[in-house]
C-alpha cells in the first residue's frame, strides 16, 4: 500500500458527485450525469483548484466508465488525461479514482447483468491501472456495491432494471465477480496500486419487537457483497441457504470462497440522517424510516468495521443536507470524532466530505419521482432540509441536494462557498500542522 494513506496521519480529502447511468436506448429513465448536470465538465480546473485552496491532499474522483470505455476493446482516454495531468502533475492531487459509480456503458446491453459484465469491467481496470500507473495508484473498483444492487436489481430504478431478491442476488454476484476480476487485473498492470474498497453503511433499528428478527436480516444482507468479496460466504455462513433460494448457484458462492483477493483500505460510507433507518410495520410490510444519529452512528459503523473486517479504513463519504449551519456543525463534529477515534487507536487513514459541492437529486432522471427506498422523517433531521421532488424541466435548481462545502447558487451553476467550507480549510491545516 502506498504511502498516503499512512498509519501515523489522518489525510483529508474531498469527493465530486460522479453518479454515471446512461440507460439503453428506449428507457423511461433519463440519462443521470452528475459530471454534466453539475457543470463540472466545464468547471473542472475550478473545482480541482478548490480542492486544494480547502486544504485537502486528495480527491474522490469518478472516471465516467459509460463514456470512457466506448466499445468492447475501445477507449476514449482524453478526458482523463487532461483532467489527471491538472490535479496530480500540476496541483499534486492524490486521486482516488472510482472506476464504477452505479452505471455502465450501454454497450453493455444487460448492464450488471450482461454476462460480460465481469470481464469488462476488469478489462476497464487493468488498461486503467496500466495507463495511469504512478500517475493514479489509488482505485476504487465499484463505489457502494450494496446500493448498487438496490437500485439496478431490487428496485428495478437504475438499468438492467431488474427487481425483488432474485434480481438484487443476481446483480451482486455479477458485482462480485467483476470486483474480483478487477482486482487481479489492477494489480498485475500495477503492483504498487491501493485497493480502496468503498461501500455503504448499515445501521437498523425497530421500536417493533416483532421486527427484531428483520433488523438483523437487513443488516446481514447490507455486509454480503463485502462478505461474498472476502471469501467469507460458504456453506456454514447463515445467509447461504438464503442466497440458494434467491437463485445463487452454489458452485459460483463457492467459487467466490477461493482466490480471494486483498483489499488494502476499507471505504466506508456514512451520512448522520440517511444511514441510521428505523424499521416499522406499513400496510403489511415493512418500511424503511430515517434517523439521525449523529456522531454516535458514525463511531457505531466505523468500530464495527474495524472489529468485523481488520482494515485500515478512511471515511470515504460523509455529509449532511440542510443549511450552511447545519452542515458546517456535522462537519466539525465528524472531523473531531475521527480525530478522537484515531488518537484512541482505531485505524482510520482519512475523512473525505462528499460531495464538495451540491448535486442533483437521483429523482431527476426518472420525471421527478421518489427512487429512495426510505421515508425521510423530518423530525430527525435536526433543521436539515426536507425531501422535495419536482417536475423535470429545464431548469435544476429544484433538484440540487444542499450537501456540499460549495453551493451551486442559481441556474449558471455558480460555486459558492458555505461557512463549511472555511470550517473544512481549518481543520485539515491544524490537523496536518499537528501530524
Amino acid at each position: 500500500m502506498s504511502a498516503y494513506f499512512d498509519a501515523d496521519r489522518l489525510q483529508w480529502l474531498l469527493g465530486i458527485e460522479d453518479t454515471c447511468v446512461y440507460p439503453p436506448e428506449g428507457s423511461a429513465m433519463g440519462q443521470l450525469d452528475e459530471h454534466r448536470l453539475t457543470g463540472h465538465d466545464d468547471h473542472w480546473r475550478e473545482d480541482f483548484d478548490r480542492v486544494v485552496a480547502l486544504g485537502a491532499t486528495g480527491v474522490r474522483y469518478g472516471v465516467s466508465w459509460p463514456l470512457t470505455h466506448t466499445g468492447p476493446d475501445m477507449f476514449d482516454w482524453s478526458v482523463l488525461d487532461e483532467r489527471f495531468d491538472y490535479a496530480v502533475n500540476t496541483l499534486g492531487l492524490t486521486i482516488v479514482a472510482d472506476l464504477v459509480h452505479y452505471g455502465t456503458p450501454t454497450w453493455l446491453t444487460r448492464s450488471f447483468d450482461d454476462e460480460g459484465y465481469p470481464e469488462a469491467i476488469a478489462l476497464f481496470a487493468g488498461r486503467f491501472a496500466e495507463r495511469y500507473r504512478g500517475v493514479v495508484d489509488h482505485i476504487t473498483p465499484l463505489n457502494e456495491p450494496i446500493t448498487t444492487a438496490s437500485f439496478c436489481g431490487l428496485r428495478g430504478v437504475w438499468p438492467p432494471a431488474l427487481s425483488g431478491w432474485s434480481g438484487w442476488t443476481r446483480v451482486t454476484l455479477q458485482i462480485v465477480d467483476g470486483l474480483r476480476r478487477s482486482i487481479a487485473a489492477i494489480r498485475k498492470a500495477n503492483s504498487d496500486a491501493t485497493i480502496v474498497h468503498v461501500e455503504a453503511s448499515a445501521i437498523y433499528e425497530t421500536e417493533d419487537p416483532a421486527l427484531v428478527p428483520d433488523v438483523a436480516h437487513h443488516e446481514a444482507i447490507a455486509r454480503l457483497p463485502t462478505e461474498l468479496l472476502l471469501g467469507r460466504v460458504d456453506e456454514q455462513h447463515p445467509l447461504w441457504p438464503w442466497l440458494v433460494d434467491q437463485g445463487a448457484p452454489p458452485l459460483r458462492l463457492l467459487e467466490f470462497t477461493e482466490g480471494v483477493p486483498e483489499i488494502d483500505v476499507l471505504g466506508v460510507n456514512y451520512y448522520p440522517d440517511l444511514t441510521p433507518r428505523i424499521l416499522r410495520p406499513l400496510d403489511g410490510g415493512i418500511a424503511q424510516v430515517t434517523a439521525n444519529r449523529g456522531v454516535d452512528g458514525l463511531r457505531a459503523v466505523l468500530e464495527d468495521a474495524g472489529r468485523r473486517y481488520g482494515l485500515p479504513m478512511v471515511v470515504t463519504e460523509t455529509s449532511i443536507e440542510g443549511t450552511a449551519l447545519v452542515r458546517q456543525e456535522w462537519l466539525e463534529s465528524s472531523m473531531a470524532l475521527v480525530q478522537e477515534m484515531k488518537a484512541s487507536g482505531c485505524d482510520i487513514r482519512g475523512y473525505t466530505w462528499w460531495p464538495l459541492f451540491d448535486f442533483v437529486d437521483w429523482s431527476y432522471a426518472s420525471g421527478g419521482q421518489n427512487v429512495e427506498e426510505f421515508v425521510l422523517d423530518a423530525s430527525a433531521g435536526l433543521q436539515a432540509s426536507e425531501e422535495r421532488f419536482a417536475e423535470k424541466s429545464d431548469d435544476l435548481t429544484p433538484f440540487f441536494r444542499r450537501m456540499g462545502l460549495v453551493s451551486i447558487a442559481d441556474r449558471q451553476l455558480t460555486r459558492v462557498e458555505t461557512s463549511a467550507a472555511a470550517s473544512f480549510a481549518l481543520g485539515a491545516r491544524v490537523s496536518s500542522s499537528a501530524g
